[in-house]
């Protein structure tokens, strides 16, 4: 088969799906929360934003998460009009 729709969704790579199994099917706290659950996956989220940020060679707080595509493409797309608005 050619799937050609990989705008919408896209086949998830091997190397992915085994890092975030133990997230979808044991660890599924909110790692917004205050319970054990969510901390552990809070410092995984933070553990995950370090390893990122250390291959890019930028910090850690320059890694934001977002849900979809389209988040991200809305703040790239701010970020560009607030640099904008700061060279007029």
């Amino acid at each position: 088969m050619i799937y050609l729709d990989n705008a919408a969704t896209t086949r998830i790579c091997d190397v992915a799906y085994e890092a975030m199994l133990p997230y979808l099917k044991e660890n599924y706290g909110n790692p917004s929360s205050i319970y054990k659950l969510g901390r552990s996956n809070h410092q995984a989220i933070e553990n995950a934003r370090k390893q990122i940020a250390l291959l890019l060679k930028v910090s850690p707080a320059e890694i934001y998460f977002t849900s979809c595509g389209s988040e991200a493409d809305n703040w790239a797309m701010r970020g560009i009009m607030q640099a904008y608005k700061k060279t007029r």
